[in-house]
């Protein structure tokens, strides 16, 4: 099950049952299977992810019965500056070899808000507030890194929590009507994330010049200017405004190829056939951005502001890493 995203929290105020909300974590969407087989750890896709994630596997197999399968999020929280650390998650993806070892050193924590089944029987027909119920006794008896991801009715302790867990990586909140049943791949529930406003480089975009389709987004890193993101598709306004300041590169020198493949960057999307590019001379936008900043890209499209022709290229630097 999926949400869909929305500005304010008084958009998520009246879904069917009452609303609840809960933090929306910055790691891994993760269900957890526990069976006859043991415990396996599942992407949102169904990819494998149980030699990534072996302590998250070997809690689940100590701590939830056989028959039952979660939903909720891998997360690891730096030992440094406590915050959450979205790249530590990526190393032990990319390279589940050495899962053990970084699993010693950085553990991962699993913060579960759904069950999809227990006893072996399907809750996914269920109200959301008869799921909570189950998970909430399933989580009564769990120690670390097994968690119950908290929720609160309470549209004032939401409000709170947007504010303020953004200081350790929550990237905002996700709303549940008490009354839904879990509906996978259904975007019923509402997501809030925070946003900040920020300046990149543009020296291509998506489509023509006089017409671009996107632009793509870049920020100077180890002395060069590298992709770091694209923005989502152009409104026809944003698109006349940004083309009026477009001029198509020309000659060599310029630091983008015309052709990159898909999975250079967030936001390009993975397994796809390669992207072209309109490359143009560079020149300063606004766009906001969410929180999701590795320090070498953004995970999620951007979104167009405006042209800054009043800005210089050297204006411009990569907004700070949380994690």
């Amino acid at each position: 099950m999926l949400a869909r995203a929305v500005e304010t929290i008084a958009e998520t105020s009246a879904l069917p049952g009452g609303t609840t909300w809960e933090p929306k974590w910055d790691g891994y969407r993760a269900v957890l299977v526990v069976d006859e087989r043991g415990a396996r750890v599942l992407s949102r896709r169904g990819t494998d992810l149980t030699a990534a994630l072996p302590d998250l596997a070997a809690a689940a197999a100590a701590q939830v019965p056989v028959g039952t399968v979660l939903d909720g999020e891998a997360v690891v929280w730096s030992t440094t500056t406590g915050t959450l650390d979205f790249s530590a998650l990526q190393r032990r993806v990319a390279s589940p070899r050495t899962a053990a070892r970084l699993a010693r050193e950085q553990p991962a924590s699993y913060a579960a808000f759904d069950v999809l089944e227990h006893d072996r029987t399907n809750l996914r027909p269920r109200p959301h507030h008869e799921r909570r119920t189950v998970l909430a006794e399933l989580a009564a008896a769990w120690a670390p890194p097994m968690t119950l991801s908290p929720s609160t009715s309470d549209v004032d302790v939401a409000a709170a929590w947007f504010r303020d867990l953004a200081a350790a990586g929550v990237e905002g909140l996700v709303a549940k009507g008490g009354a839904q049943p879990y509906r996978p791949g259904r975007r019923d529930w509402l997501k809030v994330k925070h946003r900040s406003v920020l300046d990149v480089v543009c020296a291509a975009v998506i489509g023509p010049v006089a017409a671009p389709e996107a632009a793509v987004a870049g920020l100077p890193l180890d002395g060069e200017l590298r992709i770091v993101g694209r923005t989502t598709p152009l409104s026809g306004i944003a698109s006349r405004d940004l083309a009026r300041q477009l001029v198509a590169a020309a000659g060599p020198g310029h630091p983008w190829p015309a052709v990159v493949p898909a999975s250079a960057v967030h936001g390009f999307g993975a397994g796809r056939e390669p992207i072209t590019l309109t490359l143009v001379d560079p020149l300063v936008i606004e766009v906001s951005a969410d929180t999701a900043w590795s320090g070498r890209s953004f995970r999620h499209p951007l979104r167009f502001v405006r042209v800054r022709p009043d800005l210089h290229l050297e204006e411009v630097s990569p907004p700070p890493t949380t994690a």
